[in-house]
């Protein structure tokens, strides 16, 4: 198989580390979207591997339009790429952009997203501004016309360019917007323009469409050889040889649904069937939406949750409407309590449970259940019609002022629907589709809005927990986990159920195999006085607020920042002359900032809106005035450049001249200073916490295969699973019954068995403690959180001192090793810098970190390091 330019892309991680292309993204980008949006790492790297590709890439084509893909998972933020890629494309020269894609209400959709600044969806911060030019984003007709210091964006279906292009009116867009304009084109939903490759599929009438409009798009890209098509779409079948042929040098980034969900950033989708009528199928969606807000409450969070209920035709859409809307108005405690009676699916036993347990009653959930669904809060989109006019409304259900609470529906909102808090997607109908054991074309389909619902709705419960990811994998009995679930409800049809499976592994919303697995503390480390009434000490994360921050970094002072001068020299030569044009002679001289004077640097930073003194003194907490900034050799007053010019311009610089070197410099500081933006810090405190409240039985939930490591999720202590069977019921230093981590992680409970002796020689007592997701501590430098996987506890109990070691340990596969460095440094760093209160005077607690476990490459390190020990 050829070689991709992924593929290429994606090897340059390898020898480089996971930073390589985040580190290479201009903080302008950043600064110019919605505040902290663009910063999952995988989007960061989108954006860097663009600028790799534009700036770096030695084998980029020039002198040719640039072609390229993103393929990128459903709810990954593909839009919110394209505005940063617009942003960093003004930069680089481009003013116009052509968006179209294949249908209108993804065009609304994305106007929302570009120019409502009062939408929820909007991407970009409230003034756009790059250097010292405040930046005005519009929607234009056509390019002849438009303001070239703005950027200017044209919207249009594919089929509709191709009609506009081609029939030209007066003010429409035409061809001659293209002849000597350089522009970008953008396409979103792009598997649709892949037709043409795929024509053999097609009927002849429409691949002679397809052709004409795929023609008309073609010509406008090779008008101009600086000319870039950017295409993005969740759904481009890759495994096509023409579709993988044709992509192969244009594959700039492939991030795919089932790498999306094994990250944490979609729902996990459960499929719930049962053989109950249509109204009553409905019902349970109802009752677990309804249970879901009522969590979301109880820990206050302002969620919302909504159902999709999809019927097969828009009459029997219409149809359920009506049946549902009287339903609800006329809802009877006797159909609550069939339901409850029926032995339903363990999820609708909860929610019945939840409401025993909080004294709610049938009655009152009744009352609630007619004012959350009344007819008011039912939104239909089937016609053309209701669909255009309501797509802002089905886009926008997050919204607080928002209050719909279930959509009716049979395919409008398939593709370009954006919404977080759908968790339920009721199907009203019970057919299949399937051809020889394959899932259908519906089947697909219906799958792929299971891919769209499944977006994770972020929240946080406490300020550690990622706002955008799942936070319960491993916890299966908390309640909050309903909160990252997907429910599909059908009826029950096991065939069909089976083909829906297969269909959303096949596009990776869903595990090919998941097992749940109990793990429990033996019972004789339960009865130890250590579990009892010992303790584990862990920091905390603390909000930094840079009281500590006196100054510019030195890497800021200490650099001579370069600046070359424009010198107006110009000089004509004669066409295939052999003389040679002469060289500009150019003469550097090094100036301190603080010598063009106050008034200069202080006009330059009123250029820059990032040096508005609220966001320096947020940066430099510290600093107490905009001439302190510019004057002491704490910030700029020892800031140097080497100005380059002609021999007379640099010996007396005019005053435009000084504002310009003025300006490039801080251009220069501004995304260095606003990298060092640290929200928290781990605090050196380590604390005590009873470990008994701390290490528990636990349910774990494995999606096995899924992680590249053929050991996860099997039983060390069953010898049919594993290659690395250890007998751990002997074991009594391993607290628990069993381990179902990774090849390294029970490679180290051996390796602990092996030295096992000449620790006790040493300790009385030894514990291991595999982590899972028990505990976190966090990095001193900047509070990034840090689960470690084990923590080894070895007590002496001396007659005059006993001593508490607690080790933290992270066993490492080597090709994680580079990328999880910065998690070795502070786990070295702990032997040092913890601090602790000891808590008795005949008791000394000590916490360490030891150096990645790993069998192959770092078995000398880690041997060292515990040798200290025994």
């Amino acid at each position: 198989m050829l070689q991709t330019l992924n593929d290429t892309l994606s090897a340059a991680l390898k020898f480089g580390g996971p930073d390589f292309y985040r580190n290479r993204v201009p903080g302008y980008i950043y600064s110019n979207l919605k505040n902290g949006y663009g910063q999952r790492p995988y989007q960061q790297e989108a954006f860097g591997r663009f600028v790799y590709f534009w700036t770096e890439y030695h084998d980029r084509p020039r002198g040719v339009p640039t072609q390229l893909l993103y393929h990128m998972a459903t709810g990954s933020g593909k839009t919110l790429v394209m505005a940063g890629l617009i942003v960093y494309l003004y930069q680089q020269g481009y003013r116009n952009f052509l968006f179209f894609v294949n249908s209108t209400n993804i065009i609304e959709k994305t106007k929302d997203n570009f120019f409502n600044t009062g939408s929820s969806k909007y991407l970009f911060s409230e003034t756009v501004t790059i250097g010292d030019k405040q930046i005005n984003i519009k929607e234009v007709e056509n390019f002849q016309t438009a303001n070239q210091d703005d950027i200017n964006i044209v919207f249009s279906t594919i089929q509709g360019l191709h009609t506009r292009l081609n029939t030209p009116k007066e003010n429409s867009l035409t061809y001659d917007d293209f002849e000597d304009k350089k522009i970008v084109l953008i396409s979103d939903e792009a598997h649709h323009i892949n037709a043409e490759t795929k024509k053999g599929e097609l009927s002849a009438e429409e691949a002679e469409e397809i052709i004409s409009w795929e023609g008309t798009v073609n010509r406008i890209f090779n008008a101009n050889r600086d000319n870039i098509l950017l295409e993005f779409t969740a759904t481009v079948d890759l495994a096509l040889p023409e579709i993988a042929k044709k992509y192969n040098d244009k594959l700039i980034f492939d991030y795919p649904l089932k790498q999306f969900r094994k990250d944490g950033y979609s729902k996990e989708v459960k499929v719930l069937q049962a053989d109950i009528s249509q109204f009553d199928r409905a019902l349970q969606g109802v009752l677990l939406s309804q249970y879901r807000r009522k969590i979301f409450q109880k820990h206050k969070k302002l969620i919302k949750p909504v159902i999709l209920f999809k019927s097969k035709t828009i009459n029997e859409s219409r149809s359920f409407f009506e049946e549902f809307k009287n339903g609800i108005k006329n809802l009877k405690v006797s159909q609550l309590e069939k339901i409850k009676q029926s032995k339903p699916d363990e999820v609708i036993e909860r929610v019945f449970q939840y409401l025993d347990a909080n004294h709610i009653t049938l009655d009152n959930l009744i009352t609630e259940l007619k004012e959350d669904f009344s007819e008011e809060k039912l939104i239909s989109v089937n016609s053309k019609d209701e669909s255009e006019q309501k797509q802002l409304a089905v886009n926008s259900l997050e919204n607080e002022s928002n209050e719909y609470r279930a959509v009716f529906a049979v395919d409008k909102l398939n593709e370009g629907w954006d919404v977080l808090n759908l968790f339920d997607i009721v199907r009203l109908y019970d057919t299949r589709d399937a051809k020889a054991g394959k899932p259908g074309k519906t089947t697909m389909a219906e799958a792929q809005l299971i891919g769209r619902g499944a977006r994770y709705c972020p929240f946080q419960i406490t300020e550690d927990q990622p706002y955008f990811g799942r936070k319960f994998d491993d916890d299966t009995t908390n309640e909050l986990r309903i909160c990252e679930e997907l429910y599909y409800h059908s009826a029950y049809n096991p065939k069909y159920i089976q083909e829906l499976n297969t269909a959303l592994v096949e596009i990776g919303i869903k595990a090919k195999q998941t097992i749940e697995r109990p793990l429990k503390l033996k019972p004789e480390f339960k009865d130890t006085p250590f579990y009892k009434v010992g303790f584990i000490f862990l920091n905390e994360q603390k909000k930094y607020n840079r009281e500590d921050i006196f100054s510019l970094k030195s890497s800021i002072i200490e650099q001579t920042h370069k600046v070359n001068l424009k010198t107006g020299y110009s000089k004509s030569s004669v066409v295939f002359s052999d003389t040679e044009a002469a060289l500009i002679e150019r003469k550097e001289k090094e100036y301190k900032l603080a010598d063009f004077g106050e008034n200069i640097i202080r006009k330059a930073l009123n250029r820059l809106e990032f040096y508005q003194f609220s966001n320096l003194k947020t940066l430099l907490p510290n600093l107490n005035s905009v001439t302190e900034f510019i004057t002491s050799n704490d910030y700029l007053g020892k800031v140097k450049l080497d100005i380059s010019g002609l021999p007379q311009q640099i010996k007396n610089l005019s005053q435009e001249e000084k504002l310009e070197a003025s300006i490039k410099v801080l251009e220069e500081i501004a995304p260095i200073l606003a990298s060092d933006r640290i929200e928290f810090k781990g605090s050196k405190e380590f604390k005590p916490y009873m470990l008994k409240d701390r290490i528990k039985d636990k349910v774990l939930n494995f999606s096995l295969n899924e992680n590249g490591d053929a050991e996860f999720g099997r039983s060390m202590i069953n010898p049919a699973e594993t290659n690395y069977y250890l007998d751990l019921s002997s074991k009594n230093w391993y607290v628990f019954d069993d381990c179902f981590g990774t090849s390294e992680e029970k490679l180290l409970i051996k390796y602990i068995d092996k030295v096992y002796e000449n620790l006790k020689l040493q300790y009385d007592e030894i514990y291991l403690v595999r982590n899972e997701r028990f505990f976190k501590i966090y990095n001193f430098e900047d509070g990034r959180p840090l689960e470690p996987d084990f923590v080894l506890f070895l007590l002496n109990h001396n007659s005059g001192e006993a001593v508490h070691y607690q080790i933290f340990i992270e066993p490492k596969g080597q090709h994680l090793i580079l990328r999880d460095e910065w998690k070795e440094k502070f786990l070295l760093s702990l032997k040092e810098e913890h601090q602790l209160e000891q808590l008795w005077k005949d008791q000394k607690y000590i916490v360490w970190g030891m150096p990645f476990f790993n069998s192959q490459v770092k078995m000398n390190e880690f041997e060292d390091s515990l040798n200290e020990l025994i």
